[in-house]
């Protein structure tokens, strides 16, 4: 028999989801801490600890005397002998995952859990060769997570993952605020910024992913010139001009960004039913002859229509009949924007669209004449059966119930509603980003393959999280609820257990990812993973 570590406690009761487990008394137990037991280092288990909590040999009513004695006694005589022996420390626990070791073949066999451990047996602290299946085998397109994390303890092993399986399955990213979602999604989009099989559109409502001279980001990876582009309408170097043409508009767009009535609804169908050009000059313009109305259309509604209309893309009618433009969008030029921006990400390239300086319903609005054009773009690629050699395109949407919300999708089934049910047919998937993951309906919420959960105290958005996730995550209430910033659970069904993890610092990250590369050299990575 080959020893497994360091000894720290051992089995003493419970049932397959609840092992009781006594605390050596030299050894500090921590909430969500792993460790082994078994037979050896080529056959055993890896466990993680759920509940941490008191055990005495003392009865409950004597103990709280004793402590009543040293709180009100300042030279209290009360001895407890053997101490080490008489109070301990338990913990609950749940094995997480079986390993096998094929001496033959010297590969490893993971398999899910199926018996209780032997009563009364040992259990051992994780070391970084009890993870070594993580490194067994390649993967095409890695993407790193972070490291394998042992309640507060980082172990030198990295989790990576085959970014088109994750990728194109959706991922979501849960958390409360200041968990470190933006870190997380800033070193995924680093570390894929020159894998060319995979495009990335990140919608920035904060403009805090592609960088300043202030701010480290996505601009300063070696090969941002020639996989990234930035577009903007702020006057900064190297940006790409965020203006689009009326006729990229549909009335889709219009119907997923603003309330609209059902007469002002049917209103707009009608124009763009009698020209799907210029359906926007024409309820701009008073020119019946040249853009004749819907039937039964009043005035008043009308009225209401150019309002709401005019508001959202920031345009009005002049005294003579003319539209005059103030916003991004525009009756001239521009029309290529969006096939530029598909090409580029066919091209594997990431996009990053600053909608920083716009309102929720604009940056909605943005978003969904961008994402429609490349949902349809690769449909139509699909049934020509072109699609097999294009990239997976991800989609980074930041407080994502916005489009994904249940009482949104109830009323209106957006092209981002589309892309969350049947996207992975078409090679398309989304990084949801949100607080309150409980709001996203409930289908959309199962199809989100991968979960990287970061901290949250709301009770429940854990529960909804829980009751999605890839794995049995229900003895991890609490656990959720004391993830520190930069500490997640990956779930996925990718992977045969939820792991605990350790995001690096962004800024940590790209000092070690460029100390790596060579600025001029085209890198292929293959990695371990598992």
């Amino acid at each position: 028999m080959i020893e497994l570590g360091n000894k720290i406690g051992n089995f003493v009761s419970g049932s397959f989801v609840k092992l009781i487990l006594r605390q050596k008394s030299d050894q500090d137990f921590e909430l969500g801490q792993l460790f082994v037991a078994g037979n050896d280092k080529n056959d055993y288990s890896i466990f993680q600890i759920k509940d941490l909590y008191y055990g005495s040999q003392i009865p409950e009513s004597s103990l709280e005397m004793m402590a009543g004695y040293a709180l009100e006694r300042e030279q209290s005589d009360l001895k407890i002998y053997e101490p080490e022996l008489r109070n301990y420390v338990l913990a609950q626990s749940r094995e997480l995952i079986s390993v096998k070791r094929n001496l033959a073949s010297q590969k490893y066999e993971l398999s899910i859990p199926k018996k209780l451990p032997q009563f009364f047996s040992d259990i051992y602290e994780l070391k970084d060769f009890h993870l070594e299946f993580f490194q067994e085998g390649q993967i095409n397109t890695p993407l790193s997570l972070g490291k394998v994390r042992s309640g507060s303890k980082i172990m030198d092993i990295e989790v990576k993952m085959d970014a088109l399986d994750i990728l194109k399955h959706h991922i979501l990213i849960p958390a409360a605020t200041g968990r470190g979602k933006s870190n997380l999604v800033k070193t995924i989009l680093y570390d894929l910024m020159e894998n060319d099989k995979c495009g990335k559109l990140v919608f920035d409502p904060h403009n805090e992913y592609y960088g300043s001279l202030s701010q480290k980001g996505l601009r300063d990876h070696p090969k941002s010139n020639e996989f990234l582009e930035y577009y903007t309408i702020r006057n900064v170097p190297g940006h790409l001009d965020l203006r689009f043409n009326m006729r990229l508009i549909t009335p889709g767009h219009v119907l997923s960004s603003i309330n609209l009535t059902d007469a002002q609804t049917q209103a707009i169908v009608g124009f763009y039913r009698r020209n799907r050009q210029n359906w926007i000059q024409a309820i701009f313009s008073d020119d019946k002859q040249t853009f004749p109305r819907p039937e039964g259309l009043d005035d008043r509604t009308l009225d209401v229509i150019r309002r709401k209309i005019g508001l959202l893309l920031h345009i009005f009618l002049e005294d003579d009949g003319t539209i005059s433009e103030s916003g991004i969008y525009t009756l001239n030029g521009h029309e290529q924007i969006t096939h530029e921006i598909v090409a580029s990400l066919s091209a594997g390239k990431t996009i990053v669209i600053d909608t920083s300086l716009f309102e929720g319903a604009e940056e909605i609005f943005i978003a969904s004449i961008i994402v429609e054009s490349i949902f349809y773009e690769y449909k139509r690629l699909k049934f020509q059966d072109l699609l097999q050699n294009r990239p997976v395109i991800s989609i980074v949407i930041e407080e994502a119930p916005r489009v994904i919300g249940k009482k949104v999708l109830e009323s209106l089934d957006n092209v981002f509603g589309k892309i969350a049910r049947e996207g992975r047919k078409f090679q398309i998937g989304l990084i949801a980003i949100t607080q309150l993951p409980s709001i996203i309906d409930r289908e959309i919420l199962a199809n989100m393959n991968t979960k990287i959960i970061l901290g949250n105290e709301m009770g429940p958005e854990r529960r909804a999280l829980i009751d999605s996730a890839a794995q049995d995550l229900s003895d991890d209430y609490q656990t959720i609820g004391s993830l520190d910033k930069g500490e997640a659970i990956v779930t996925s069904t990718f992977t045969k257990f939820a792991v605990p993890i350790q995001i690096p610092l962004f800024d940590d990250f790209i000092k070690e990812y460029n100390k790596q590369k060579k600025p001029n050299q085209k890198i292929k990575r293959k990695s371990p993973g598992f």
